[in-house]
């Protein structure tokens, strides 16, 4: 079972070898710090495992000498009968040494994991349309469970290791140091090609885990709803079933040769170690014959022997090991340490009570460059975008009082969602002040800003569990009656009621079981349910058709009475009744007043709103 374990670190290790770093180091020993009294008793279990290890060959050598010299019967029983207490101490110990390290490394897997999982929801929005979801999730997964192995395994194993080695040798060359130095002799024959072997059979393995990457990402984007949709419209399944094929067919290769290896390598192993033992009983037996050596240390060298072996050739692949579980730790520490850009100021405060109005002042506004809020590993990039810097927004002000809707409108591209994002505190600004009820949204916790503001996107996201789930996100508390309530305001108590499970109906991935405007209608039920003072609509109509426009209008028009409301429109007719409507074009408000007002200026909004008339009206004609 040794063998196998250090063939199984062999090919799970990195050939990388880093020098190690202290930084890292205190940082694990940061980790560890709670799990340090379970530590100890780990290491103190295992080199008491080790001792008795050791203790029950040189006992059936004691045993074999019994026999021979003819010794009370009494004498074999008792060893025989402490040979069996050591057997069920070992066992026992077992147990608990595992248990200990189960405990141990499950419990730093849970640190790093909720580390890791509460960092990355701190990150920026920015970090997420950078980082490729399944590098990140290999973080969380692989790359833990890899820094887990430097406590549970490795750890483990160089302590008890090392312990049965010096003990080995020293009983070895207690009891014959001829012996045990021509058996050790035969050392190199086995431990260097295990070396290379385990080189071999890591390359192997690195081989089958890349392409089972590739299969793995082929499926995730084939199998989701908008890739399968996709393939379907403009895709070649033959081509893509070809391409799994191959990959397929190339881990199931790496597979055969692996397995040749591994039993090139056990073979080699078992021959090896029988070699050594016919030294030793041969070499032995001649001592003994000679009456130099008792035919019971013939017996406990040999037993030793297999005590010998195995540990070598685990701490021969140690090193790599130990470099392996600190890639794994640093890859970890790597996410931890990219800052978050928004953080609660000391003393953050709450939004003032009662109405609250959102003002923009002179704000400037630029995306950050890749290297603030993303690792090139995640993105799987050889090097990081460093653009960015660029504004997007210049000299951005309005101000919605308490109560009045103000609309944006534009081209695309203009800059109207990343104003949404700046209230909701998504981003922090450049330049200038973001407030909500005239406090500087960089002095409002973030709880409160999220209590205070509601938002609906224009991708309408939903997660995929059911219709109950996806409304309490907005107010976990909200009773039944509530969440009915929000679902007939945003006319969709009908659908739902309808459904086999009501409520508890599963939404699927991103919700694509509903219907673009079902989705749509059931995101804007949830900004129902969460009652914010402050509404902001991206686009939140866009994706409706005129029937559930015109319904899901009625109920926005609800929801959005006797609250600041700033509206993205696409459009224009649904902002007619606006108190203030801005026109973004190129991060600028060219142009502000009310729907009258700017059609009779002539300007932009009426280039805008007659271009958007015409459409409709040539749409309808050919209708």
């Amino acid at each position: 079972m040794t063998a196998w374990h250090s063939l199984y670190h062999a090919m799970n290790a990195q050939e990388e070898r880093r020098p190690f770093s202290r930084v890292t180091l205190r940082r694990i020993g940061r980790f560890a710090a709670p799990h340090r009294r379970m530590l100890v008793w780990f290491l103190i279990l295992s080199v008491v495992s080790a001792m008795l290890a050791v203790a029950s060959p040189v006992l059936a050598g004691r045993v074999v000498d019994a026999i021979v010299h003819r010794s009370a019967l009494e004498t074999v029983f008792g060893l025989a009968a402490l040979i069996a207490v050591i057997a069920l101490l070992d066992a026992g110990l077992g147990l608990l040494t595992r248990w200990l390290s189960a405990s141990l490394g499950e419990g730093l897997i849970l640190d790093l994991r909720t580390s890791v999982f509460d960092h990355v929801q701190r990150m920026p929005i920015a970090f997420f349309t950078r980082t490729r979801t399944g590098a990140l999730v290999s973080r969380l997964n692989n790359d833990v469970i890899g820094a887990q192995r430097a406590f549970s395994d490795t750890l483990s194993g160089v302590v008890s290791n090392l312990v049965m080695l010096a003990l080995t040798l020293v009983v070895m060359i207690g009891i014959s140091w001829q012996v045990t130095l021509i058996a050790l002799v035969l050392l190199p024959v086995f431990v260097l090609p295990a070396r290379r072997m385990g080189a071999r059979l890591a390359r192997l393995q690195r081989e089958a885990a890349d392409h089972n990457a590739l299969m793995s990402t082929q499926m995730t984007e084939r199998f989701s709803a908008p890739g399968a949709t996709l393939i379907k419209l403009f895709g070649r399944p033959a081509k893509e079933s070809a391409e799994f094929a191959e990959r397929a067919r190339r881990v199931r290769d790496i597979g055969v040769r692996t397995a040749m290896v591994q039993s090139v390598f056990v073979t080699a192993l078992t021959l090896v170690s029988a070699l050594a033992l016919a030294v030793v009983y041969g070499l032995g037996g001649f001592y003994s014959l000679r009456a130099q050596l008792e035919p019971g240390d013939v017996v406990a060298l040999a037993l030793l022997l297999t005590r010998l072996y195995a540990p070598l050739t685990a701490l021969a692949s140690a090193r790599v090991e130990v470099m392996s579980a600190l890639v794994s730790f640093e890859r970890v520490f790597e996410v931890l340490d990219l800052k978050p850009l928004i953080v609660d100021r000391p003393g953050a405060r709450h939004v003032p009570e009662g109405p609250v109005s959102v003002e923009f002042d002179s704000v400037r506004f630029a995306y950050p460059s890749a290297d603030k809020v993303s690792l090139a590993s995640l993105e799987e990039v050889a090097t990081l975008d460093t653009r960015g810097g660029v504004d997007v927004l210049h000299e951005v002000s309005f101000r919605a009082e308490p109560g009045q809707m103000v609309a944006l409108v534009g081209s695309s591209g203009a800059g109207k969602s990343t104003i949404a994002q700046l209230a909701a505190r998504l981003y922090d600004v450049d330049a200038g002040a973001v407030r909500l009820a005239d406090v500087d949204i960089r002095d409002l916790s973030a709880e409160s800003i999220r209590e205070t503001l509601g938002m609906v996107t224009q991708d309408g996201h939903l997660f995929h569990e059911s219709v109950r789930a996806n409304l309490l996100l907005a107010r976990p508390e909200a009773q039944e009656e509530e969440l009915w309530d929000a679902l007939r305001r945003a006319r969709l108590e009908d659908l739902i009621a309808g459904l086999p499970d009501g409520l508890d109906t599963v939404v699927g991935e991103r919700g694509y079981r509903l219907s673009g405007g079902e989705r749509q209608r059931l995101t804007i039920a949830r900004l129902l349910l969460a009652r914010p003072r402050v509404v902001i609509l991206d686009e939140a109509t866009a994706h409706l058709d005129s029937t559930s426009e015109a319904a899901v209008q009625e109920a926005l028009a609800e929801a959005l009475a006797g609250r600041t409301a700033v509206v993205i429109a696409h459009r224009l007719s649904t902002i007619r009744a606006a108190d203030l409507i801005l026109v973004i074009e190129d991060g600028r408000v060219v142009e502000r007043g009310t729907h009258v007002g700017l059609l009779a200026a002539g300007g932009r909004y009426e280039e805008l709103y007659r271009t958007q008339f015409d459409q409709n009206r040539t749409a309808g004609a050919v209708a």
